[in-house]
């Protein structure tokens, strides 16, 4: 049990690390626009100053306190690592990547950025510790309005979008592919981190300990 708990925190800190990756690869490549939710943060960051994970982990603050007040259940674990994790590796490959000059290479940080946070989402979410600040808001609203999980979902994007382009954070055409694909790439992903999380799981370690042995 100690070993799957272990792993399980493995794949939920790497899929966190992947994520943020991702996200930033999309931030450097904002020519074309970047996902709703970072649309809203870039726009806090440009207009209030601080850095883009810092909002990250200021409205995933917000949102946490709001769900335990809408469900007077304290939040787990994953969803208060989630939030701070995730704004701290935001800000970490911001810093480390290097703004592409050109068109074309900000086009290929973009497109490869989608497909890395959309692994990094499988990731984290195969390892079942809990869903992120903004699932568990979007949950609680689903529970208390009793509307469909993709009407409340879109609706949070399109408000937090038309915030962030308010706010004058980049939205363009790559926005919408955010919004309509990653969906896609997380039902693709998805179930191959979960096989390969399974697979790990029921691995017996005493069989490596054996095979060792007889190396040795």
């Amino acid at each position: 049990m100690r070993r799957e708990y272990r792993l399980r925190w493995t794949f939920f800190i790497l899929g966190l690390i992947v994520l943020a990756f991702g996200i930033s690869l999309t931030i450097k490549g904002k020519v074309l626009g970047i996902g709703p939710w970072d649309v809203f943060h870039y726009g806090l960051y440009k207009q209030l100053g601080l850095t883009i994970g810092t909002w990250s982990i200021l409205a995933g603050v917000i949102i946490i306190l709001s769900t335990w007040i809408g469900t007077k259940t304290p939040p787990k674990i994953g969803a208060i690592v989630n939030m701070l994790l995730l704004g701290l590796f935001i800000d970490l490959f911001n810093a480390l990547l290097p703004a592409p000059e050109t068109f074309l290479v900000q086009l290929v940080f973009f497109m490869a950025g989608v497909f890395i946070l959309g692994f990094g989402i499988s990731l984290y979410v195969s390892a079942d510790l809990g869903a992120g600040p903004r699932d568990s808001l979007m949950l609680l609203i689903v529970e208390k309005t009793g509307w469909s999980i993709a009407y409340v979902r879109n609706g949070m994007e399109i408000t937090v979008f038309i915030l962030g382009w308010l706010l004058g954070g980049p939205v363009g055409i790559g926005t919408i592919i955010i919004a309509f694909f990653l969906g896609k790439i997380i039902q693709a992903t998805l179930p191959a981190c979960q096989a390969w999380l399974n697979g790990l799981i029921k691995k017996d370690p005493s069989l490596f300990a054996a095979k060792k042995d007889l190396l040795s």
